[in-house]
């Protein structure tokens, strides 16, 4: 049993991967210039990826064992290195070899991408907390005189009356 659709199914995962890498830089950009609408659209867009990329990999996995099983082999060893293993066609081999070490390499530099997003948000909380902490003082730093900070811990700091 040939290959190919399983190659093809490893070409069409690398292309929704390139464009969940694309997706995933257009993040950074956004969350750097604070743009949450266009945030919020390009996951939008990034869930339609991820989806569309389940739905080729649960395609390829029934490609994957209908391959093990005409060379009736246990599914359980279904796994890339075992069919580059027992391919015998060198032009086989070598096609799986470069679409599955691309696959890897472009998964890598989403996560390192994601990674670098995940940092820029969790900065960008930091000083969102921090902002709020200095719009916000405490009643501590508010005393003018003893008289004034008693008055000013029996109500809040919002006047509900207003």
């Amino acid at each position: 049993m040939s290959i190919q659709p399983i190659v093809n199914l490893l070409e069409k995962l690398i292309q929704e991967h390139e464009e969940l890498l694309r997706l995933s830089k257009q993040k950074t950009d956004e969350i750097k210039e604070g743009q949450t609408d266009k945030l919020q659209a390009t996951l939008v867009k990034e869930r339609r990826v991820i989806q569309r990329i389940e739905l080729t990999e649960d395609k390829r996995i029934e490609e994957v064992n209908k391959w093990f099983t005409s060379l009736e082999l246990p599914l359980e060893n279904a796994t890339i290195t075992e069919m580059l293993d027992r391919l015998s066609n060198e032009n086989e081999k070598l096609s799986l070899e470069k679409v599955t070490a691309k696959l890897t390499e472009c998964i890598v530099k989403i996560k390192q991408q994601e990674q670098m997003n995940e940092a820029l948000l969790k900065q960008s909380m930091q000083f969102v907390q921090l902002s709020l902490d200095m719009l916000n003082p405490s009643i501590e730093n508010m005393n003018y005189n003893q008289k004034q900070s008693q008055v000013m811990a029996e109500r809040s700091v919002f006047d509900s009356k207003a």
